[in-house]
This record gives structure tokens, sequence and C-alpha cells, in this order.
């Protein structure tokens, strides 16, 4: 079995963070030609170059930066553990990695991890925002605690996932107030032949959209995709069409940007996920969050 040596790991990420040979070497304390033996014998056990020549400099290779960003990781972790050796066992910090799926509300997110903000004994989040198959990509190498999504996690290559539904919520239609104006005759079907902004194809709500139009015999002039719903709702902010999201974001939307509804259906559902490598929940992080929907009435049983 192959073991990474830290120690050599350590001389590079200083070197990568110092930005030169000279300044690592002040800062370990040890001499320059040291320093490059250490270096090289990483790259020999990673078999890949960690630096190039750049001119009278070095800089990081492709492979470097990757390296460099696991060796952030780790280092930093490592300070955390030292840290909390030296704490009493009831004031060591608790650490969520949280992933959101990029599609997921801004304000739904935010809404969902709020149990966490509000924990005590407080529990330090850190967020990061990606596609689905992504995150529990990461999720499936124990580098994130959770994925919040809206849509439920396939399990694949050898690895279980679990969807615990977190919330659900139907589909408003906003708009500004002098575009709405223009909209004749009654919901929804005011809204065929309309200039809207969609999701993108990839987003949960294009598709359930989708569906409901086909059903309602409805077809909207699409003049606009958008997989930030941020920045589709500054599109439609400029009259540029109505736009669609999900009720529990409708009332900041409206608040924020100045839209009015022009309708809304309990027919279309977004389900919201918190999704884990785990049947029975144990991190009291993830365990706030599903409690917290427990509360509001919208928690199901997991599905595997």
């Amino acid at each position: 079995m192959e073991f990474l040596n830290y120690h050599h790991l350590r001389y590079f990420w200083t070197v990568a963070k110092e930005g030169s040979l000279r300044h690592a070497a002040e800062k370990l304390r040890v001499s320059q030609p040291s320093i490059c033996t250490q270096i090289q014998l990483l790259e020999s056990a990673l078999g890949e170059d960690l630096f190039r020549r750049s001119g009278r400099s070095s800089v990081l290779t492709e492979f470097g930066q990757l390296v460099l960003g696991y060796a952030e990781e780790i280092f930093t972790l490592g300070g955390e553990v030292l840290r909390a050796a030296k704490q009493a066992p009831t004031t060591r910090s608790l650490r969520l990695q949280a992933g959101l799926v990029d599609s997921l509300p801004k304000l739904v997110g935010f809404d969902l991890l709020r149990p966490i903000l509000e924990h005590r004994p407080h529990i330090r989040l850190a967020c990061h925002e990606g596609k689905l198959a992504d995150l529990t990509a990461q999720l499936a190498t124990h580098r994130l605690d959770v994925v919040l999504t809206d849509e439920p996690a396939s399990s694949g290559h050898g690895v279980r996932l679990f969807n615990h539904p977190v919330g659900t919520t139907g589909i408003t239609f906003l708009a500004m107030p002098d575009f709405a104006r223009t909209l004749t005759g009654r919901f929804p079907r005011n809204l065929h032949g309309v200039a809207a902004i969609f999701p993108t194809q990839n987003c949960n709500v294009r598709r359930e959209l989708e569906r409901w139009f086909r059903a309602e015999g409805i077809e909207p002039r699409i003049v606009a995709e958008f997989e930030d719903g941020a920045l589709a709702k500054i599109a439609a902010s400029e009259s540029c069409g109505f736009v669609a999201i999900p009720t529990s974001a409708a009332a900041e939307a409206i608040e924020r940007y100045g839209f009015v509804s022009i309708g809304s259906s309990r027919a279309m559902e977004v389900r919201f996920y918190a999704v884990t490598a785990e049947r029975r929940l144990t991190h009291p992080a993830i365990i706030a969050i599903t409690e917290s929907a427990i509360s509001k009435g919208k928690k199901k049983p997991a599905t595997k």
C-alpha cells in the first residue's frame, strides 16, 4: 500500500503559498536545496510535475493546482485537530460540509440551512455549490456530509445514497406590474404566447413547467433560459417576460424586485431533499435540518 508523505506535501504547500523558494525557506527555517529535494521526492511519488519554469520563476502546473487544493484542505483540517485537542470536550465545535445544487433557489437553500446557524452548541458550516453529480461524488468520498437538492439522487458506482425529503412547494408565476397589465384573460390561459423566462433544461423546475404547460395546452414564448435563478429574476425585473419560481421563494422575490404574482399552481410540485450516504442520520446538523422539516409538517420517510 502506498502512503503520502505529508512532510513532503507541507514543503510543497509552503512554497506554493509563499510564492518562492526563498520565502518558503525562511518560513520553514531550512535551506532552499533541502526544499527542492523534498518537492522532487513528492513529484516522484505522485508521478507528475508540480511546478514548471516560467522565465526566472516557477509556477504551478495544472496538476500542481489540483494538489494545492487538496493540501489546503489537509492542513486546514490538521490545524483544526490541533485546536480541538486544546479545547475542553464540551467546547469543541462541530463542522458540517454541505453541498447545495446550483439550481436550488438561494432563499430555499438558506431556509433549509437556518436550523444549523441557530443550533446550540455552535456548528461551523461550510457550503459548496455545484452540479448534483459532482456533489454526490464528493459525498461518496466523505468530502461532504450532506447535499441539499431539488431532485432525488441516484445510488451508483457501488455507493448507496439516501434521499431524506425536507420540503415541498408549488410554483408561482411573477412579473413586473407593467408587464402583468399587458396580460389578457384569466390565468393560466393568459400565458399562452407570452414572453417567458425559463430555467435551463437541466433544472427540475423546467421539467415541471413543461409537463404542466403541456397538460394545460398552453405554449409560452420562451425568450431566455437561465440556470441561475437570480439572473432569471433580474431579467424579469426588466420586463423581459414572466418568471416561474418555487412558491416558498416568491414573497422574497416580490419584496426585492417589485414583482406581482400573476398566478400559482400546486399541480406542479418541487421537492427538496437532504442526500446522505447513510440511512440513519447521526450528524447533529443534518438531524436539525430534518427535524425542522418535521416541525413544518413536510417530512416524509427517506427513500433509497
